[in-house]
């Protein structure tokens, strides 16, 4: 009996990335099936009108917001240039990181997280490994600070799933006490960890000391709550703020665990079913002025930006531009 557990352990470790695999793509099937039977149910000309009847000042206040959002996700490379000391002018580390988190609002972690800051970061005289643990110091920042605003959030009540999910209100709340609990057991543990470091399949991961922790959780608290303001501020109706920043943090752990950049269509979903109180297609609209403002409109600066470096900038690093310390850092992977 054992060995044939152990036998069945074996045969799902091997075949776990196409379980993964598998799994995603059922889920994104079923998000595409939702959509469409949505969809169907809308009347698209509405969705235009409720676009062309968003408030200009609310645009205004939006955009404003999504400026501000994007000036303090470039605080999280700046924690990395803080962490691994690399000379990298601060105000170029601030343009990397506006350039990539636009592209990977759009396109995925993998072209904007890495491929952008393995190609910018480079050409100043980072390796490759610095690179790597400057993006990792990132991701960690965003989840933990989700873990912590999120937990808040859950814990509060805020967000009530519909009765169809298996999550109902009782669970989500016990899930954002755990979240809460997970966020200050980081920052614990970066205060307070005798052992510093460790060797994982390979990879060096170094705690940070507990005051880049603390921005780690303030940073990222406050990107989330801006990216909620920014939804908040163009969907017509009374939902209280919470409930929309709650909402968007469901949709955006559901869009990264189905691998989709950006949550599109995930993010459409969510907010159409758990925001009960305003007609389907003015929540539509509302969600396509969010993404034409906070994606779109900021990966086209990105991308004119971006080539015009790469006409001024030279093909190799500059002379004399110095390496950081080959120190490692936080790294993790969402």
């Amino acid at each position: 009996m054992t060995a044939r557990a152990g036998g069945l352990r074996s045969r799902i470790r091997e075949n776990m990335p196409r379980i993964k695999r598998v799994a995603t793509v059922l889920f994104v099937c079923l998000i595409v099936a939702l959509l469409v039977r949505v969809g169907l149910t809308i009347e698209w000309s509405e969705v235009v009108d409720a676009i062309l009847d968003t408030p200009v000042s609310s645009l205004w206040i939006a955009a404003g917001a999504v400026v501000a959002s994007y000036v303090v996700y470039t605080g999280f490379d700046l924690l990395g240039k803080w962490y691994l000391g690399h000379a990298v002018p601060w105000w170029r580390t601030m343009m990397i990181a506006y350039i990539s988190y636009a592209f990977t609002m759009n396109f995925s972690a993998a072209v904007g997280g890495l491929a952008l800051r393995l190609r910018m970061y480079g050409k100043q005289g980072l390796n490759p490994g610095q690179i790597i643990r400057i993006m990792g110091l990132s991701i960690t920042t965003n989840w933990i600070g989700y873990c912590l605003l999120g937990g808040v959030v859950f814990a509060s009540g805020a967000v009530q799933p519909p009765e169809s999910w298996e999550i109902s209100g009782g669970p989500l709340r016990v899930i954002g006490v755990l979240m809460v609990v997970a966020a200050f057991a980081y920052l614990a543990l970066c205060a307070r960890s005798r052992t510093r470091s460790w060797n994982i399949r390979g990879h060096a991961i170094e705690l940070p000391e507990w005051r880049i922790a603390v921005l780690q959780l303030v940073l990222a608290s406050c990107n989330w709550s801006l990216m909620g303001f920014i939804v908040y501020t163009v969907m017509p109706g009374d939902t209280p703020y919470a409930t929309i920043l709650g909402t968007l943090l469901i949709g955006s752990i559901a869009g990264a665990i189905a691998h989709i950049p950006g949550g599109l269509g995930v993010t459409e979903y969510v907010f159409i079913t758990l925001v009960s109180d305003v007609p389907r297609h003015q929540v539509l609209g509302a969600i396509l002025v969010y993404r034409a403002l906070y994606y779109i409109g900021p990966v086209l600066i990105a991308g004119a930006w971006y080539l015009l470096n790469e006409l001024r900038s030279p093909s190799a690093p500059p002379n004399g531009t110095k390496l950081a310390s080959d120190k490692p850092t936080t790294s993790a992977e969402a």
